[in-house]
């Protein structure tokens, strides 16, 4: 065979495996989409509040620091479960007494201490060289975190649900998944900035409660009760959900022995 031919036969069992996997394809897609989505609007938005954005010394940085919040007790909580199957001891882990809610509760635990060791060295950091401590936000700091915690594990109960369908080949999710939201979250700009048809979505997403009630706190002095409340309720309903999915994709996965070649 010549060169030609082993470079083509490369090329094409690349070309099978993105065909084989929808995952891949919709990463292909997705990030370009996603940040032309962004920073379209934050560029809208900063057109039309340049007076707002000068005023709020700090506003960035606290969004980006929140934004991680989420980013990181969602992808902790993924990547333990992942690291289970790219050692292939998801079975042995079964095989063992353990339980579901047992390892859902040590991925919570694990995804707490790694969010902690990588939000407060940024967050101290910030200060320093930024004359900007998120602290200064006081007790709603606290209600902000757990919100995003707690949506992180509930996003992070759905995409391990999806790899014990789908297996190692839907990984990419772990990454992916968690930036869907990201438009609709409003983390640098109000929802109002948004469409009139996706401020409707942007308010069935927890983080757009949380990041509203960010600028309240900065901008007005006000810890605004009712979007603590909706941000409690949507995260309840999304918690639920994804230990559902959890949970049943766990029963189908045991049923038919999917538990065995996860990481195929």
């Amino acid at each position: 065979m010549t060169a030609y031919g082993r470079i083509s036969a490369l090329i094409l069992r690349y070309l099978y495996l993105l065909r084989s996997s929808w995952p891949r394809l919709i990463e292909m897609l997705y990030w370009p989409i996603m940040q032309m989505i962004i920073w379209g609007f934050i560029s809208r938005h900063l057109a039309s509040s340049s007076v707002w954005v000068a005023s709020a010394a700090g506003v960035f940085i606290a969004a980006v620091l929140l934004w991680d919040v989420l980013f990181r007790a969602q992808i902790s909580f993924s990547l333990s479960f992942l690291e289970e199957v790219w050692s292939r001891n998801l079975a042995t882990l079964f095989i063992s007494p353990l339980r579901p809610h047992e390892l859902v509760a040590a991925l919570i635990s694990i995804s707490l201490i790694r969010t902690l060791v990588g939000i407060i060295p940024a967050a101290l950091l910030a200060i320093p060289l930024y004359h900007y401590s998120i602290f200064e936000l006081g007790l709603p700091l606290l209600a902000f975190f757990v919100n995003l915690l707690v949506l992180g594990w509930a996003i992070g109960l759905f995409v391990i649900a999806l790899l014990l369908r789908f297996g190692q080949g839907a990984e990419s999710l772990c990454w992916v998944t968690i930036f869907m939201m990201a438009p609709i979250s409003a983390i640098y700009y109000p929802v109002d900035i948004l469409p009139d048809w996706l401020q409707t979505i942007a308010w069935m997403a927890p983080p757009a409660y949380v990041f509203e009630g960010m600028r309240a706190v900065m901008f007005e002095g006000v810890f605004r009760f009712d979007l603590f409340v909706g941000a409690i309720a949507l995260n309840l309903v999304y918690l639920v959900l994804g230990g559902c999915a959890f949970l049943y994709s766990f029963h189908v996965a045991r049923r038919r022995g999917l538990l065995l070649n996860v990481g195929e």
